[in-house]
């Protein structure tokens, strides 16, 4: 069998993977008229395609088991961090908006609305860990390069969500914008860092001849900037908190930069 027919075979695979881990998600959601746990589940939606190419991942490949412990701490550590974010809590104001332009029967909508098409986007951002995994190039500087950058866009959104959390934590500073450690240099220092794990993953995927699962990094660069992450959580904040509107005036939206006067 070709490399080519193993990724296609273990792609399909992986993204039915996806499709049954959303569905069960979806599941859980109904009783709960909660669709905003999506979010705990997404990173375990990205890790699957990779924990099906680990079981049919070649002998001889040299990534599989470290590009899966790389994929898997980032996982873990993106779940429980939005899950206890996140408990106690009703249902994000995101979704909320969502579920009230398709009501009535927006749980049954909910199917692919948000768990089909989270399961999809979960899968096109995969391709690299699988990519990386089912190859037998041998390790080379790009790896190192890709590891290096992971690891630092790993610590950057450990970092800047362990600030945010102790800022919130503290009832002095209700109504404030959060704009100290690394937030002073950012206003997303979190989401930069998701960038730098991606970029760092598919530069391994690149040392092992999968240029094309650039695809990957790109749609999470898309979603981070203009869909899911800056531009809809900054589209009416400035209304909802004037100080933000300074905040935004002095600091970089994304990539980290010394503060403007």
């Amino acid at each position: 069998m070709s490399e080519t027919v193993a990724l296609l075979q273990i792609a399909s695979f992986g993204l039915a993977a996806c499709c049954a881990i959303a569905l069960l998600v979806w599941v859980a959601s109904v009783p709960l008229r909660d669709v905003s746990i999506v979010d705990s589940a997404w990173s375990l939606l990205v890790l699957a395609p990779a924990l099906v190419a680990l079981a049919f991942a070649p002998p001889a490949s040299p990534r599989a088991p470290w590009v899966l412990l790389l994929a898997g701490v980032w996982a873990l550590r993106l779940a429980l961090y939005i899950t206890w974010r996140h408990w106690g809590h009703a249902e994000d104001h995101r979704y909320r908006a969502i579920r009230e332009r398709h009501e009535p029967r927006f749980a049954w909508k909910s199917l692919y609305l948000v768990f089909g098409l989270q399961a999809l986007l979960a899968w096109v951002v995969a391709l690299p860990l699988v990519a990386a995994m089912i190859s037998a190039v041998s390790w080379n500087v790009l790896d190192a390069i890709g590891v290096a950058l992971f690891l630092l866009g790993l610590l950057v959104e450990t970092l800047a969500d362990r600030q945010l959390a102790h800022f919130k934590a503290d009832p002095s500073n209700r109504g404030r914008v959060m704009a100290s450690g690394l937030w002073r240099y950012s206003r997303h220092p979190n989401y930069f860092g998701e960038f730098c794990v991606w970029w760092g993953l598919w530069l391994i995927a690149l040392a092992a001849g999968a240029w094309w699962t650039v695809v990957s990094p790109l749609l999470m660069s898309v979603l981070l900037l203009k869909v899911s992450g800056v531009t809809l959580l900054e589209k009416d904040i400035g209304e909802r908190r004037p100080a933000y509107r300074a905040y935004v005036a002095r600091t970089s939206a994304f990539f980290p930069w010394r503060p403007r006067a």
